[in-house]
């Protein structure tokens, strides 16, 4: 039996990240189609100009603090749908990496979602009500590339994790499912870091990602790309073999263009 699907219309939604670009566009979409918006991330004066825009309401928090992550997992429980959008990339030159730093992506990009998964999950699976989990995890979940490798970890748990998840709710009146970006132009990480991409390498704008986490909410697939095709097959193919992938990254001169960001 196929998980129930949600209609946005008049659902609450919890959007973490909401005040990145990426998560504006995501709110501006949920909101147009009728949900009752919960807007989360650090900077307040973004987000209540995004709510102002939206009609949402304004949690501020910081998902590297355990305890604003418990007071999210509190207020999500009321929600009909949790769309967990919040990510940073801190990956600098190597020998500048710290256990501090390590922890802070593992905190943002997949100790957090995990955690408000997994207990929203549990509170919608306890009182049979149907529900959406969205997470939003990246292309980069699939094929690592130099000068990222924190940012591949935690995107590569997160999917990992949330295509498990998905077959556990197999049946049930939740749906989990994974949206997964390309390189974004105008918003995220690529388009935020000025990243020049190898020649031919396409884009696809804020406006795809929000659209995918549409399909995610009313579809419950496991997996969504938010990518052209021809990014989608490569990714898959690097997946199988990731030493061709890292020969093809080299001669594109992959490692420097992150490199300069």
């Amino acid at each position: 039996m196929d998980s129930p699907r949600i209609s946005l219309q008049n659902s609450r939604v919890m959007l973490t990240g909401a005040s990145g670009g990426l998560g504006a566009a995501i709110a501006r979409e949920l909101s147009r189609r009728g949900a009752d918006l919960v807007l989360t991330a650090r900077r307040r004066e973004l987000l209540v100009d995004l709510a102002g825009r939206t009609g949402g309401e304004v949690l501020v928090a910081d998902l590297a603090d355990r305890l604003d992550v418990d007071r999210l997992i509190e207020d999500s429980l009321g929600c009909d749908v949790l769309v967990l959008n919040a990510g940073i990339g801190n990956d600098g030159p190597l020998e500048d990496v710290s256990a501090d730093s390590v922890d802070l992506v593992l905190d943002v990009n997949l100790r957090s979602p995990i955690q408000m998964a997994i207990a929203f999950a549990q509170h919608h699976l306890a009182e049979g009500t149907p529900a959406a989990i969205v997470t939003v995890g990246s292309v980069a979940g699939i094929v690592a590339t130099p000068n990222t490798r924190l940012y591949n970890a935690t995107k590569f748990g997160l999917r990992g994790f949330t295509l498990s998840l998905h077959q556990d709710l197999l049946g049930t009146p939740v749906s989990a499912s994974l949206v997964a970006p390309g390189f974004i132009r105008d918003a995220g990480m690529f388009a935020d870091n000025d990243i020049e991409l190898p020649p031919g390498v396409r884009t696809k704008s804020p406006q795809d990602v929000a659209d995918a986490v549409v399909r995610a909410i009313e579809e419950a697939p496991a997996e969504v790309f938010a990518a052209p095709p021809e990014l989608r097959a490569v990714a898959k193919l690097s997946a199988l073999v990731p030493g061709v992938s890292a020969r093809l990254q080299r001669s594109l001169g992959v490692a420097e263009r992150t490199a300069e960001r």
